[in-house]
């Protein structure tokens, strides 16, 4: 299937790595234009690939990261904000309410909503004088599973949620959709990196990180499937998402979980 994203312009935050990464590839395989920003470059990028250094907790990186795109390809159709996750120097996972003071739920919060919807405010300009555009944003079933693990992390994605349905709302008539994607566990570094979620909860569970991620996590979360979530299946959710063959889908959530919500 044609997705007709050849020469659309693509900006992608969190992009070195994971989930951010596999849609930075898919994208260009695609023959999107893209613009990678992230704090670091990622070991191997596809050709044409602009990357731009940016640390999305300073305030005035998303602004340069779009001016960035604008400069090199003219403007910006599609806009992916993936970054997310654990700030920067916080491991995951965080298990119970008191663990997090307040200047925990400020990085969350500041990482994971602020940046997202300063990305958006810089991006939606340019996309109405273009005459629309997309924006998929990374959310998580935490979202709307809560649970005792990573509280504020999920309220800053239910957040991100509700945001992006008022977005889709407001400026949809310009030519504007705006959805989210909701991975469930999936198999990315914040798991598998040396000191990541796999190995806190092997040295809980008194296991493996292997047995971790092929057990434990499957069983403990109920997911269907038997297995995590791989990136590249989040990356072609939000590449259909990005494509104008999606053209009615807006104020959306995809859930690509493995079964984990089982709610109506």
């Amino acid at each position: 299937m044609d997705l007709q994203l050849s020469g659309r312009v693509a900006v992608v935050t969190g992009a070195s790595r994971g989930i951010g990464l596999a849609v930075v590839r898919t994208l260009a395989e695609e023959g999107a234009l893209v613009v990678a920003a992230s704090r670091t470059a990622a070991a191997q990028w596809p050709d044409k690939v602009v990357h731009v250094a940016a640390d999305l907790m300073d305030p005035e990186a998303p602004a340069r990261v779009v001016e960035r795109a604008v400069a090199e390809f003219g403007g910006v159709d599609i806009l992916v904000n993936n970054a997310g996750g654990p700030p920067p120097g916080v491991e995951f996972p965080r298990v119970g309410f008191m663990t997090c003071g307040d200047a925990d739920w400020q990085e969350m919060f500041e990482f994971n909503l602020f940046s997202v919807v300063r990305m958006m405010r810089a991006a939606v300009p340019v996309m109405v004088a273009r005459g629309g555009g997309s924006i998929v944003n990374v959310s998580t079933v935490q979202a709307k599973q809560p649970s005792a693990m990573n509280v504020d992390y999920g309220a800053a994605k239910a957040a991100v949620r509700n945001m992006t349905k008022a977005v889709s709302q407001e400026y949809g008539a310009q030519g504007i959709r705006a959805n989210t994607v909701t991975p469930g566990p999936t198999l990315s570094d914040v798991w598998t990196r040396k000191g990541g979620a796999a190995d806190v909860l092997g040295a809980s569970y008194g296991t493996s990180k292997e047995d971790v991620i092929a057990r434990v996590v499957p069983e403990a979360q109920g997911l269907i499937t038997g297995r995590m979530v791989d990136v590249q299946e989040i990356a072609d959710a939000v590449a259909l998402l990005g494509s104008p063959r999606s053209g009615s889908t807006t104020g959306a959530d995809f859930a690509i979980d493995a079964g984990f919500l089982k709610e109506m």
